[in-house]
């Protein structure tokens, strides 16, 4: 009795899938997914920086993004392109948190980031005579600071959470990485306090910065709609665009992942859902707001011809 008392401190990843067959096509797939994303990302920070022309609000909040994303991305896909490859696929506890910590971090932040740039817009489109006013320097550092604590400071409370929990039964994770809901499942104390905050926490973060991002969008198309020239409300729309369709990849993920009600056998959706936000949305947001933007591009064609 007192053996299986045993407190774990290791745990195993099972990964995507068990098929031998599917590790090296699913690791050369990854791989290339991880390079683009980082390229992407670390591409248009670099861009930014360089480029004298980008350095505006709106640009310096895109490059937060593009790190938060690079952040998020780095700190699931190195562990799993190794467990593609290795038999050995155990994780310490420290790690599991750590890698737990980054990420949640990573996505917190980017939460309100985007929140930061539904505002930058609305501004831009709903005041533009005060712009360089209302968005000072010294105001843009402030709303990316607190972004960034708030971002990384509510991941702490269930990090602490994490240790009231003991685990002495199975090791084994049924996912990809560290995933917190996840850990209560094989956990030996009872997690409904962790549940219930995951749950509480999420729920109010998600709704309080989603329907402040549709409140400045919803003004934002009033705007748009009465200006009466064509190439005026065509410039805003693409501008708005861009980042509503990253905000409902985002939060749409997000929601389904830790909003939503338990359904049952849902393991497979929660691993769709999990991959698409740890490393999808990674992949798909330097291209979302770039493709579309004439000054990246300006920006990018002026770097390449130097």
């Amino acid at each position: 009795m007192e053996a299986n008392k045993t407190q774990v401190t290791e745990f195993v990843l099972t990964g995507l899938t068990d098929h031998p067959g599917l590790q090296v096509p699913l690791f050369l797939v990854f791989l290339v997914i991880y390079l683009i994303t980082m390229v992407g990302n670390l591409g248009l920070i670099l861009l930014i920086w360089r480029d004298p022309q980008l350095h505006i609000p709106m640009y310096l909040f895109l490059g937060s993004l593009a790190f938060a994303d690079a952040c998020s991305s780095s700190s699931v896909t190195p562990k799993m392109l190794i467990n593609f490859l290795s038999k050995n696929h155990m994780i310490s506890l420290v790690e599991c948190i750590i890698q737990f910590y980054i990420f949640a971090s990573s996505a917190n932040t980017e939460c309100f980031l985007l929140v930061v740039m539904a505002y930058d817009h609305y501004v831009a489109i709903c005041n533009p005579l005060l712009y360089p006013v209302l968005m000072s320097n010294i105001f843009c550092i402030q709303l990316l600071s607190v972004s960034t604590i708030i971002g990384f400071l509510h991941p702490m409370m269930h990090v602490g959470l994490l240790f009231r929990l003991t685990f002495c039964q199975s090791n084994v994770i049924h996912y990809f990485y560290c995933e917190i809901l996840q850990l209560f499942k094989i956990s030996c104390t009872d997690p409904r306090v962790n549940m219930l905050l995951i749950f509480i926490f999420s729920a109010f973060i998600q709704a309080f910065t989603f329907v402040t991002i549709m409140v400045s969008y919803t003004r934002v198309l009033f705007v748009i709609l009465k200006k009466k020239s064509e190439k005026s409300r065509s410039k805003a729309f693409s501008t708005c665009s861009a980042h509503l369709l990253s905000v409902s990849l985002f939060y749409g993920t997000l929601f389904l992942m830790y909003v939503r009600p338990g359904s049952g056998p849902a393991e497979d959706y929660d691993k769709m859902y999990s991959l698409f936000y740890t490393i999808v949305i990674p992949l798909l947001n330097p291209f979302i707001y770039s493709l579309r933007n004439k000054e990246v591009i300006n920006a990018l064609r002026r770097l390449i011809s130097k």
